[in-house]
């Protein structure tokens, strides 16, 4: 790629005591960044590490990975899959991170970032941060239980001010974090606003760990952009990557998508989703990721209307042929309706 700040992403980086060859990471997401997407993910190529939907830490240590809607795997996967927790108890998050280093996986994901009702009403995910010392009594634990890289992902806070996740990081470091991924949104807001990239750089400059940024970068230019403007080191892609799920492969490896990546992405995922689920629980699934892909297209409500109303896999598949069969107008850049 010639835009600016891009070289970066394929350069090497250490983490903990384990090295990555690339930068461009995907973010955690629920309901979203699933086996079956992230099989998909793996075909194109191009990143660092996945990252698993967030799991909760009560029910980790017992879970069939073979069964488990969320805590699953593939085999393929996991020297670059890090899983990501949500608790508020530290000898709990420290039992489940001690599961998942012994699965194999490349390191373990602490939410503080999560801000929905469901999460925060049990003092879990961006809760957390209104309690920074609870936060780190998990981190602690947590790195205690584990040799694995041990990765944080946080946001600013629940005021507009930087200066409590920037301490935050310093003494993430301290207890002995790897690396953090740093939202810098409020946790109240739910994407109203834009996110302050400066932030980034704010905790970038007091820790020296690798920080990735998250947050709005939705082409090529906000990526050279953040990268260049904060002096992170990496990015953690969320819903640009469930859009465009091709997009690692293309900045990092030069890949030129066909005319109809588009139809073969959704028809791909199809299957993979019908591999790894059964058929209502790999339909919702399509259903979550649709709406994001519907970003694509000018009339994406096309799109998504017509998935959404697929009894069954087969009706989707149908209705993902029907609309590629009108050759759908692409934005030029992603519809933001659909990315809320």
């Amino acid at each position: 790629m010639t835009i600016k700040g891009l070289e970066k992403l394929n350069q090497p980086l250490r983490i903990g005591n384990r090295r990555i060859s690339r930068r461009l990471n995907l973010a955690p997401l629920t309901f979203l960044g699933h086996v079956a997407f992230r099989e998909l993910l793996s075909e194109f190529g191009g990143y660092g590490l996945l990252f698993t939907e967030m799991c909760s830490a009560k029910t980790v240590p017992h879970e069939n990975r073979f069964k488990s809607p969320y805590f699953r795997w593939r085999d393929q996967e996991r020297q670059r899959l890090v899983c990501q927790i949500f608790g508020r108890d530290p000898d709990t998050m420290a039992t489940a991170a001690a599961r998942i280093q012994s699965e194999g996986f490349f390191g373990v994901d602490i939410n503080f970032g999560c801000s929905a009702g469901s999460i925060c009403r049990h003092q879990c995910g961006a809760a957390l941060l209104r309690s920074p010392q609870e936060a780190i009594r998990i981190v602690a634990a947590v790195r205690r239980a584990i040799d694995i890289p041990l990765f944080v992902k946080y946001r600013v806070g629940w005021h507009d001010s930087p200066e409590p996740a920037v301490d935050l990081a310093h003494r993430f470091e301290l207890e002995g974090v790897d690396a953090l991924t740093f939202h810098p949104r409020v946790a109240p807001d739910r994407r109203a606003r834009p996110p302050k990239w400066e932030y980034i750089g704010l905790v970038k400059q007091v820790v020296n760990i690798p920080v990735f940024g998250n947050g709005d970068v939705f082409d090529a230019d906000d990526c050279g952009r953040m990268l260049t403007q904060t002096d992170c080191d990496g990015i953690a892609l969320g819903r640009l990557a469930v859009a465009q799920p091709w997009i690692f492969a293309v900045w990092n490896d030069g890949y030129s998508p066909p005319a109809d990546i588009h139809r073969q992405t959704a028809i791909r995922l199809l299957a993979l989703l019908e591999r790894h689920y059964e058929e209502m629980a790999a339909l919702r699934r399509f259903y979550r990721f649709a709406y994001y892909f519907a970003a694509n297209f000018t009339y994406g409500h096309t799109f998504y209307s017509g998935v959404r109303k697929a009894p069954n896999l087969r009706a989707a598949a149908a209705a993902v042929e029907s609309f590629f069969k009108s050759s759908p107008q692409l934005c030029t850049r992603l519809n933001h309706n659909y990315l809320m």
